[in-house]
């Protein structure tokens, strides 16, 4: 029985829809794409296509002279799924065919962004070939339950699910990924072939990470992490996953690590690299902390610093209220309001790493909340503040409001029932890095009050004297969109009513940030 074959019958649930093919389908149809091998310089003044830019320069590759490219689905009749044990199996097939033509030296490496990513995670956790010398997953995931689909227990970024899907061309077929988002809420099996265990990649590593890209910062900081390579770089770069993947210098960076691993050229990486590049972001204010040499992640420097929610006055404190207080928002829609506490920092200020809300929350209205966290700094006068994420040659405040072109603040997500499906052993020993199973649900009472530890996604920040942190606390989705055009009409919450947070006397909600003790000199 092929792959195929064994993840059909494990989830007969499991639909599969028909792509357009590649000559009708709208995104590629003006490039009139046809499996014909050839060698084509696009010339100086190219337009990709009506209102696009023309290419300054004659498109013409000098670093390698051997570019394979694969049309793996175009003409395939056969079955498409996103990740998992097939895609796997189909990389695999990939390496060995490659490792063995003529003009190759049998070393092979992968690098790429995004999607790429993720796919050389997914092969590596899953399968090894001796070819197969070195990764460079360039923002990536590691479990597209967790980090995409449903963060905190949540559907979310449908439109991003149903594009995905559409975006797939030729004569096969394709899972509807879409579909099972919302009929296995809980992880499963069916999650668990997309998930990675990372700890099985034991091949030299070059990731790319940041702290604002809207899909990747979990996924890059834990393949990292918890990668068994005993030789394996993070840079954390301070713009964007696109400007980045381009930028002449990190090309160059890049090259170098394949010229070693693949190449087997002594060229001094290992010896000049430090294992970890670490950026931390000014949000517009400071200048970026760009690439700071660092031996790990999170830094072992770092001090937890606890600051209590005072529901009375809106504010953050390093010692908890003695007297109770709350304070309540309506819950489900994009303009229902959020519940905000600031602290301001006296003294130049990092932060950098993995900080987590603990909340006291209530409803009357229904037996769950699903609730998100934001992070946003401020100016000395409170107003929130905002980064563009790459060179560009207008201001912050005229770049279009979206994750891709600006940088906010990390968020968190967590479905109360799904609290109880914490998972001790796999979170953190400090407590700061809290693991859902997401496997089952616990409804809560009507009015009864619960705790809710929420751990964000990685963050690094830079606050000048004065400066400071607005915690935000909502039932809908806190950010800006990825882009403009999969702003969803609808929030993906289910909440309903009023959403209460508790604070002071026996309610020790708080936010904990991860602080780096030091001084720009």
């Amino acid at each position: 029985m092929s792959t195929t074959e064994k993840l059909k019958s494990r989830f007969p649930d499991l639909n599969f829809v028909k792509p357009i093919e590649v000559k009708n389908h709208p995104r590629y149809k003006p490039y009139n794409v046809e499996f014909k091998p050839e060698h084509v310089v696009l010339p100086k003044g190219h337009v990709k296509e009506d209102g696009r830019r023309k290419m300054l320069v004659d498109s013409v590759l000098e670093r390698d002279t051997k570019i394979p490219l694969r049309d793996g689905l175009h003409f395939s009749e056969g079955t498409y799924f996103f990740w998992g044990e097939q895609e796997a199996e189909d990389i695999h097939d990939t390496i060995d065919f490659l490792s063995k033509q003529p003009w190759c030296n049998g070393s092979i490496c992968m690098g790429g962004n995004s999607y790429l990513a993720k796919a050389q995670v997914n092969y590596a956790s899953k399968q090894s070939h001796p070819a197969l010398k070195a990764l460079a997953p360039w923002e990536g995931f590691t479990d597209i339950y967790r980090q995409l689909f449903r963060r905190g227990g949540f559907a979310m970024h449908n439109i991003f699910a149903a594009g995905y899907q559409w975006a797939v061309a030729g004569k096969h077929e394709v899972e509807d990924i879409a579909k099972m988002i919302k009929t296995r809420p809980f992880f499963d099996d069916y999650w668990a072939d997309k998930y990675d265990e990372v700890s099985k990649i034991d091949v030299p590593l070059y990731v790319l990470a940041s702290f604002n890209n809207p899909f990747h910062v979990q996924g890059s900081f834990d393949t990292f992490r918890h990668a068994r390579s005993t030789k394996k770089w993070m840079r954390v770069h301070s713009s964007f996953e696109w400007y980045e993947m381009y930028e002449p210098k990190s090309n160059n960076d890049l090259q170098r690590f394949f010229d070693r691993y693949c190449k087997g050229i002594m060229n001094g990486w290992e010896s000049d690299t430090p294992p970890v590049r670490l950026s931390i972001y000014g949000v517009g204010s400071v200048p970026n902390v760009v690439e700071r040499p660092e031996t790990e992640f999170p830094l072992a420097r770092q001090r937890l610093e606890t600051f209590y929610l005072d529901a009375a006055t809106k504010t953050l404190h390093s010692s908890r209220r003695d007297s109770e207080s709350s304070i309540s928002h309506e819950s489900h829609g994009f303009d229902a309001p959020s519940s905000d506490f600031i602290v301001k920092f006296s003294e130049y200020t990092e932060v950098a790493g993995y900080a987590k809300v603990r909340l006291w929350m209530s409803c009357k209205e229904k037996d769950d909340m699903d609730v998100v966290v934001q992070l946003r700094k401020i100016d000395n006068k409170g107003n929130l503040l905002a980064g563009l994420n790459f060179p560009a040659p207008v201001p912050e405040s005229e770049a279009p409001e979206a994750e891709t072109a600006k940088t906010y603040g990390p968020q968190g997500f967590l479905r109360a029932s799904a609290a109880a499906s914490r998972d001790k052993a796999r979170s953190s020993p400090d407590g700061q890095e809290v693991f859902y199973r997401h496997d089952r649900e616990d409804k809560i009472a009507p009015g009864t009050v619960v705790p809710l530890d929420i751990t964000l996604w990685p963050m690094g920040m830079v606050f000048a004297a004065g400066e400071g942190i607005m915690l935000r606390i909502a039932g809908h989705f806190l950010s800006a969109p990825v882009v403009e055009a999969m702003k969803p009409k609808a929030t993906d919450d289910e909440n309903i009513g009023q959403h209460h947070i508790h604070t002071g006397g026996k309610y020790d909600s708080s936010l904990i940030l991860p602080v780096v003790g030091i001084s720009r000199a």
